[in-house]
């Protein structure tokens, strides 16, 4: 074996400007037995890059619930997590940021975020069927934060629209943390047949390794370290490391994929997301315990002259990386040449534990594949935390000091036009919700995404949720809520929550008081899935979401739930059917307002205890509004959240222009009984002439439950004083985003 090419002369202060700290640059010395060269150093630099390596957050990731009786590969086995959904199918799904890329250049951020996980579904052999986003930006009456908006909500459309997959819900917040770092998080959900998927691994010595897809480009270079790092005033100059998406080429990279996993000649593929080549032959390889030669003159490129080390962790999207059996080159080759895309044989696999690359002949890397990945030789810390100063102030709050305001409808209508509460229409009409046909909530609106899956009576229910304010209120409440409001949403669709992906949105992993906030979440989260029983199956942590002008966002950790409804004549929907419908509230009102929308936004105070929330009542809330489902003895379901309860009938009378007449809780402040977003509510509607049965299986239940009135047929009215017409309220609703990016 020739030596290794000396290339640029490498020091301590090249290894800080590459993000490495000083002892992991001697750490790279030990493990080498010799100084890296600069290709060497800028593998390690990018594969030990938080966004890789999750050294900051394996430690408190490895906490959560991560086995469960439906799946079928653990959390990190494979690029999506894989759950059996029965009739010999599973589904594979996640969740990942793009959040740094996206408050840079929005467009292509959001675009090839959706791209990047769309791969991550298809690359496992599953055919993606729905996509959904959570997204966070700042005050729409800053022009910037319009222009994100826009450029975001393009991205997303143009690249999800072309591709040919329905985006079918998500959630959107806006709040002045989000201002300079906004967060775009994508989901992607596919169905395959259980056994025969593809897995992100290589071995069997001699074995063809393939590089397929879009050529390799500078774009991207370095994208993995520029999602490690805070945002500051100079990170325009960090463009070059957003990629450039090109659904077609995916499109058309999708059908190639699964067509070739069909044939069996494929050992393993893996996508090449963050990190390019050097990201997929190194997990690849240490996941089988082989090495790879890889000839990277071979890989083809759209510049000419670009180096080694540009080549290996280029981020040029809609590419992947096979490894095919040997003596079926040919057959892997014609399949990718039918769909008119690059197929090119770069290399082979070893029976050694190394990488080799090579560029014209020469050794210009050579690196053991296990010292790069999590799991083997990258670095693992614990790093310092304490609970932040600010919960000194919430803690302080009386809600008594509160003034009730006089005017409970102006509350009422200034909360239907806040955009964080308001229709998301103006939105989510740029997106394709329908391509495909497997919809079923585009005109029957459902806490959450129904998905048919068709051939079968079965059908996949798809949620994403947090809210950050109540995390930033609590972290451990706050993310155990999280995973209870998705829990509760799958279930008001009728379904049973199987598992959760998430994606943890947080700022510097080093500064002591966010990494409380993140270790926190994670015990919440944790409690939270266990009481649920739905396993983490992977997901995506993403630090340094702040600026040196704002300081971190809220705590984000967005969970993706996968539920299945068993049988489609359980679907639920969240609309009044018919006036004189009765409206029993399923749970129980606390006279609360802390951490409500109301108080944080009408009143402008920022500072409180996070809501009423009860894990055990949560639960007993849930497992009663199945049964009453199932028993089909209720005619919608919707939950209370954002904006209380006023909010929740508003938003179930305004599809078929039903309102409501309810009468309130004398014990309880009509604020918070209105306004207060206390947890593990739900609103049923029941036809009179099942009431009594209704009441019998709610007796049956642990959960508590009051009736409230009835459906109108228009006029909504508390306590004898009418809010105005359900109309009304529609149009505050439907219109509010839009005259926002109007003005």
């Amino acid at each position: 074996m020739s030596e290794v090419s000396e290339e640029i002369h490498v020091s301590l202060d090249t290894a800080k400007e590459l993000g490495l700290l000083p002892e992991e640059f001697e750490k790279i010395i030990s493990i080498l037995g010799r100084t890296p060269n600069f290709t060497e150093l800028s593998i390690y630099s990018v594969m030990w890059s938080e966004h890789c390596s999750y050294k900051n957050s394996i430690r408190w990731l490895k906490t959560l619930p991560r086995e469960g009786k439906h799946l079928l590969a653990k959390a990190g086995e494979e690029n999506a997590g894989l759950v059996d959904i029965g009739d010999g199918l599973a589904c594979a799904f996640k969740i990942e940021s793009h959040n740094h890329p996206s408050a840079i250049e929005p467009y292509q951020g959001a675009a090839t975020g959706v791209g990047g996980i769309n791969r991550d579904i298809f690359t496992m052999g599953a055919r993606p069927v729905a996509q959904l986003n959570s997204l966070r930006f700042g005050n729409l009456n800053n022009e910037r934060n319009k222009w994100l908006l826009r450029g975001v909500v393009k991205g997303i459309g143009d690249y999800g629209n072309a591709f040919g997959i329905p985006t079918v819900g998500g959630e959107i917040y806006f709040d002045d943390c989000y201002t300079v770092n906004p967060l775009v998080n994508a989901m992607s959900a596919g169905i395959v047949e259980a056994g025969k998927t593809a897995s992100a691994i290589s071995y069997g010595k001699g074995n063809p390794v393939f590089i397929v897809g879009s050529a390799t480009g500078r774009d991207g270079i370095h994208g993995a370290t520029f999602a490690s790092g805070d945002l500051h005033a100079d990170s325009h100059e960090d463009l070059p490391a957003v990629q450039v998406g090109d659904p077609f080429t995916e499109k058309l990279l999708l059908e190639a994929s699964l067509e070739v996993i069909a044939t069996g000649a494929v050992v393993g593929m893996q996508d090449m997301g963050a990190a390019g080549i050097i990201c997929s032959t190194s997990e690849m390889s240490a996941k089988g315990k082989h090495g790879m030669v890889v000839h990277l003159d071979q890989v083809p490129t759209r510049q000419k002259g670009m180096l080694p080390w540009e080549i290996l962790l280029s981020e040029s999207q809609e590419r992947m990386l096979v490894v095919a059996k040997k003596g079926r080159e040919t057959e892997v080759q014609k399949i990718f040449e039918k769909w008119d895309l690059n197929c090119v044989l770069i290399g082979e696999v070893t029976e050694t534990d190394r990488l080799h690359f090579y560029m014209h002949g020469e050794l210009t890397a050579d690196i053991s594949a296990e010292s790069l990945v999590l799991g083997g030789g990258a670095p693992v810390y614990e790093r310092e935390y304490n609970e932040p100063k600010y919960l000194e102030k919430n803690k302080k709050f009386n809600q008594e000091n509160i003034a009730i305001p006089g005017d409970r409808k102006d509350v009422a209508y200034f909360l239907l036009k806040n955009p964080s509460i308001a229709s998301k229409k103006w939105i989510t009409t740029q997106y394709d919700s329908m391509v495909g046909t497997v919809n079923m909530t585009t005109n029957e609106p459902s806490d959450a995404a129904v998905i048919n899956i068709k051939d079968t009576d079965k059908s996949l229910v798809l949620t994403v949720d947090c809210n950050s304010r109540y995390v930033y209120a609590s972290p451990e409440i706050g993310a155990a809520i999280a995973v209870a409001e998705a829990a509760r949403n799958v279930v008001c669709a009728g379904g049973e929550p199987l598992a959760i992906t998430n994606c943890l949105n947080f700022g510097n992993p080093y500064n002591p008081e966010v990494y409380w906030q993140f270790v926190n979440a994670i015990k919440g989260m944790g409690d939270a899935c266990k009481k649920f029983d739905t396993p983490v199956t992977g997901g995506n942590v993403s630090f340094y979401n702040q600026s040196s002008d704002e300081g971190p966002v809220f705590p984000t950790p967005t969970i993706g739930m996968l539920g299945l409804l068993k049988s489609k004549k359980h679907f639920m929907t969240l609309y009044f059917k018919e006036a004189g419908d009765l409206i029993y509230l399923i749970g129980t009102s606390q006279n609360d307002i802390s951490c409500s929308e109301y108080l944080y936004s009408y009143h402008n105070i920022k500072n409180s205890p996070p809501p009423y929330f009860n894990l055990e009542e949560e639960y007993a809330v849930q497992r009663a509004v199945t049964k009453a489902i199932q028993r089909r003895l209720i005619a919608s379901a919707h939950d209370v959240s954002d904006g209380g309860l006023f909010i929740c009938l508003a938003e179930a009378g305004m599809h078929r222009q039903f309102g409501f007449d309810i009468n309130s809780d004398e014990e309880i402040r009509k604020d918070a009984f209105l306004f207060g977003e206390a947890q593990g509510r739900i609103v049923v509607t029941v036809k009179p002439e099942q009431e009594d049965t209704f009441i019998d299986s709610m007796l049956e239940s642990e959960a508590e439950f009051v009736k409230l009135g009835e459906v109108t047929e228009g006029e909504m009215i508390v306590d004898g004083e009418s809010f105005g017409d359900i109309l009304e309220a529609k149009e505050t609703y439907f219109n509010a985003i839009g005259n926002l990016m109007q003005d």
